[in-house]
């Protein structure tokens, strides 16, 4: 029973993507947050450099969403999504909808940014299966993160995301990522690497265009550490895609909601996809739930082949759409809307980016890569790969930031309530951090 529980103990809890033996030997905790800030265990004030993990752009613990939450459970705390729905979920299908381009109007709700990039796997083999195409191949990237499951770890262009997980979904070709040497310290998209769109093209060749089910990108892809698309990738794999009647797929789960200068990536790269996948920013964070959004197309496609009266799509999740969950999503997209979020990470990106790049001079830091509101610094490592970013991170925490290291990538995404002395707490923290680790 609950009330016979160890009073503290960290034994239970098996943590996600987490040195449980190092963390539970020297534990992080953190026991409140409110806007830019966190407490941790002992009362340390604690700013957070990532956003949670790029969750939270509207701070944490905002008062409007908690109250938007309660409200909607007080009404209903749980409906099945399968074969009957409530208000609040079609409510925030079409608001989330506007955020896309016009002929993107259609929108499944899932629980996280893994449900939501398997869902579009399995929406993209329905769309074929309806047209009577045996489209069975996936084309993704190396240094690919497309969430943890199967899916979305088959597609993963991470090793140490697919050692422990050696079974995984056949048919997934890898095109080579976009950094390159060339340009190191420079902010927003590099030329370099535009060329490698073309190794879409060369699967093309070898496998045949009308094998291929759809592509999937992150357009900038985030957890390998901040890879700005170089200038023309994404209009030239759209065209490819076209030319081959693809499916281009952009895996928004952290670019999304502002985050890179727009409302999704479509609007700051200027090229349309088929699907988007989305999460972590859909709620601010506060209650676990993402989604998959549609072109008419693929909606109208997998709808219509099927006999009247039959499930179209089999597929879905017993929360998908909760109650709680879609209080919260709507309460989030209109606090982004009234408080102009979106426009104030816009404004503050230029500031940020000068910021990340005031650390170049550091002799530990390798490059240093932004877009809008989120920059990475990458370490060179030492003694091994990823040490030195582990070290990095538990060391930051102690000097009060938060921010999220993959290997020797320190992933620094602020939330878009920053002001500039906050991008300059987070900076500062992370130069004294870097000056204190071994050489």
């Amino acid at each position: 029973m609950a009330l016979d529980a160890k009073t503290n103990s960290l034994e239970e809890f098996w943590m996600p993507f987490t040195d449980n033996r190092g963390f539970k030997s020297d534990p992080r905790l953190i026991v409140s947050s409110a806007g830019t800030y966190m407490t941790d265990h002992k009362g340390n004030q604690v700013i957070d450099g990532s956003s949670g993990l790029f969750c939270s752009p509207a701070g944490h613990c905002h008062p409007k969403i908690i109250e938007a939450v309660h409200v909607a459970m007080q009404d209903a705390t749980f409906v099945s999504p399968f074969g009957t729905g409530h208000p609040l979920s079609f409510a925030l299908a079409e608001k989330v909808a506007r955020l896309h381009p016009d002929n993107i109007n259609h929108v499944f709700f899932v629980n996280s940014g893994s449900e939501a990039v398997d869902t579009a796997m399995k929406i993209v083999m329905a769309y074929w299966t309806a047209r009577g195409e045996a489209r069975h191949r996936f084309v993704s990237r190396e240094r690919a993160y497309h969430g943890v499951n199967i899916g979305g770890v088959s597609l993963s262009g991470l090793v140490n995301n697919r050692r422990a997980f050696p079974i995984t979904m056949p048919n997934i070709v890898h095109m080579r990522h976009t950094f390159t040497e060339d340009e190191l310290f420079t902010p927003g998209c590099r030329k370099g690497g535009a060329d490698r769109a073309e190794d879409l093209q060369r699967a093309i060749d070898n496998f045949g265009g009308e094998t291929i089910a759809a592509v999937f990108v992150e357009p900038v892809a985030g957890s390998t550490g901040v890879l700005p698309p170089p200038d023309g990738y994404l209009q030239r794999l759209r065209e490819i895609c076209d030319a081959h009647g693809i499916l281009l797929v952009f895996d928004d789960v952290i670019c999304g909601f502002g985050r890179m200068g727009g409302n999704f990536s479509s609007d700051v790269f200027g090229v349309t996809p088929d699907i988007v996948t989305m999460a972590k920013a859909l709620t601010n964070g506060s209650i676990p739930m993402g989604a998959v959004a549609v072109s008419d197309d693929v909606y109208d496609t997998v709808i219509g082949k099927a006999p009247d009266g039959a499930i179209e799509l089999f597929h879905g999740y017993t929360y998908s759409g909760h109650p709680a969950a879609c209080a919260a999503g709507l309460a989030a997209l209109t606090i982004y809307e009234e408080e102009g979020l979106f426009q104030r990470a816009r404004d503050m990106a230029p500031y940020f980016a000068d910021a990340m790049l005031s650390l170049r001079d550091h002799e530990l830091v390798r490059d240093i890569r932004t877009i809008g509101m989120m920059g990475n610094v990458e370490l060179f490592p030492h003694p091994k790969p990823g040490a030195r970013g582990v070290l990095a991170q538990t060391k930051l925490f102690w000097n009060g930031c938060h921010v999220k290291f993959t290997g020797d990538n320190g992933i620094v995404a602020p939330m878009f309530i920053t002001e500039k002395a906050h991008v300059d707490e987070i900076i500062g923290k992370i130069r004294k951090t870097l000056d204190e680790l071994p050489r």
